[in-house]
């Protein structure tokens, strides 16, 4: 895709650390890009690792009352309008569980619980949890129910340890990504991604694949980038996936989703 090659008909925005800083709201340039692209007659879906309630809130700013949004990395995908999710692909957490279990002792989990929260076996740092229960529970409670996702962090580890160590791991059904700060891992069923779902909903809206632009800046952007027509990172990503996308655009806070956007509407 190129400017001269006409305008993207399917633009997949990330959330955190693309359309927004997290904490923050996005700005008036960006809200003006995207919703210049909506009134021009152009599908903007939301692709986030965020849950549909803590999506809700970004869609609002956004002005976005009708089409589709992808949350929880593509497990969830909901009708704005109907404001309630039409897609849920969960798979049974307790074989991820107590695999990781085996190889991080005092790993705490976090697993999904659409439209209501998480339920978690201890308190994770860095999670964006507003809008939603959280509920510590024991291995047992939070594995007796299928989740879309689960996160999981080492407390006492590394980024370096925790790759090494999961070299080892192997169990079925399951996909899983790294966090891009600390000893993160968030987990899938197998083959869901942003990607994915994405790919799904291009078929459905009968889009062509070189009309399709995705920006990102996370690893759980991958897929999602290998998918689209043109692939953008933010500055702001980390720089190995620099290299695998069409085209790297301004950081979150010089409104780099604006400066892409902005040159076709």
């Amino acid at each position: 895709m190129d400017i001269d090659g006409g305008s993207p008909r399917l633009i997949a925005l990330d959330v955190d650390g693309t359309l927004l800083k997290t904490g923050a709201p996005v700005t008036d340039r960006v809200v003006a890009a995207v919703r210049s692209a909506v009134a021009a007659g152009s599908q903007v879906v939301v692709s986030t690792g965020r849950t549909v309630m803590t999506t809700r809130p970004v869609l609002d700013q956004l002005g976005l009352v009708r089409g589709h949004a992808v949350c929880s990395n593509g497990a969830v995908q909901i009708d704005i309008e109907a404001a309630e999710p039409v897609g849920v692909h969960s798979f049974d957490p307790l074989p991820a569980v107590t695999a990781l279990r085996e190889l991080f002792p005092d790993m705490i989990f976090t697993a999904e619980q659409v439209g209501k929260g998480f339920w978690a076996t201890g308190m994770s740092p860095g999670e964006y949890y507003p809008g939603g229960e959280y509920v510590v529970v024991d291995y047992e409670t939070l594995c007796s129910v299928p989740t879309p996702r689960l996160n999981c962090w080492w407390p006492e580890g590394s980024v370096t340890e925790m790759r090494r160590l999961l070299e080892t791991l192997a169990v079925p059904d399951i996909s899983w990504v790294y966090g891009e700060f600390g000893p993160w891992l968030t987990i899938s069923r197998e083959g869901v991604s942003k990607g994915w779902a994405l790919e799904r909903l291009r078929r459905t809206l009968d889009i062509p694949r070189e009309a399709t632009l995705a920006i990102g800046d996370g690893f759980n952007d991958r897929e999602m980038f290998a998918w689209a027509g043109r692939s953008v990172a933010m500055a702001n990503a980390p720089t190995e996936l620099h290299a695998v996308v069409d085209e790297v655009t301004a950081d979150v806070t010089a409104d780099g989703v604006a400066a892409v956007l902005e040159r076709w509407f």
